[in-house]
């Protein structure tokens, strides 16, 4: 089912939520467009899987290079291309495989990507687990940053849990079913939400501790009465 992203509707209501109106002036208004067609925002989703996001923008960068075209290869293209030369953009023999298949199901119809666009969130969960490698978040991942739903909660993701345990000031972790109590008022516009969660999660994090032998604290500048007592 097809629907027409209103983030400014979602910005409007977490504006009116305590906990979510001061971080909507700390962090902006998010973007959460991404360009590119479904298959290469799969391809990006998979490189991207449990990696850093400069990691995944550098494996992917190198992945390009291999079509020196200019445009993003098609499925066809990128079932021809030996393992071995996927292998040495970076990116791991399971992630290798996992981009085959997807190119493999897109090809021989397996995944009907013309229709992606009209399924439910719960239709395309499950009519995209059917390829190798592809779960539950990278699902929630392509709904949020290509289709836009409006509405997705990837409570499997750890950066999620992290944010609803900083914002709602939370002992421990929560589970599925104490962020969606949580979500309860601002549900229909939890991809949003998400966005701020992320930022929260990224600000929680500790600032390293600098090493021994590391920048020495310069000494405080004695003044000439110190001076004067000192003698």
């Amino acid at each position: 089912m097809a629907t027409k992203p209103n983030f400014g509707e979602s910005i409007r209501t977490l504006q009116r939520e305590k906990r979510f109106a001061a971080l909507v002036v700390k962090y902006g208004v998010p973007d959460l467009k991404r360009k590119g067609k479904p298959f290469q925002a799969l391809v990006r989703a998979i490189i991207g899987q449990q990696v850093s996001g400069a990691a995944a923008r550098t494996i992917f960068a190198r992945f390009l290079t291999l079509f020196p075209t200019g445009k993003f290869p098609t499925p066809e293209t990128v079932s021809a291309i030996p393992l071995e030369k996927m292998r040495a953009a970076g990116l791991s023999g399971q992630k290798t495989s996992y981009i085959k298949d997807l190119a493999e199901k897109f090809s021989d119809g397996t995944i009907r990507y013309r229709m992606l666009s009209k399924m439910t969130s719960d239709e395309l969960v499950e009519h995209l687990v059917q390829v190798k490698g592809i779960g539950v978040w990278t699902v929630h991942m392509f709904l949020i940053f290509t289709l836009n739903r409006p509405d997705i909660l990837p409570t499997g993701d750890l950066g999620i849990r992290k944010g609803f345990q900083t914002l709602y000031k939370l002992k421990d972790l929560p589970d599925h079913a104490q962020m969606e109590r949580l979500a309860l008022p601002w549900r229909a516009h939890a991809s949003v939400a998400s966005w701020y969660l992320w930022r929260v999660a990224d600000s929680a994090r500790p600032k390293p501790r600098a090493k021994e032998g590391g920048a020495k604290l310069k000494p405080r500048p004695v003044s000439r009465s110190t001076r004067r007592r000192r003698k």
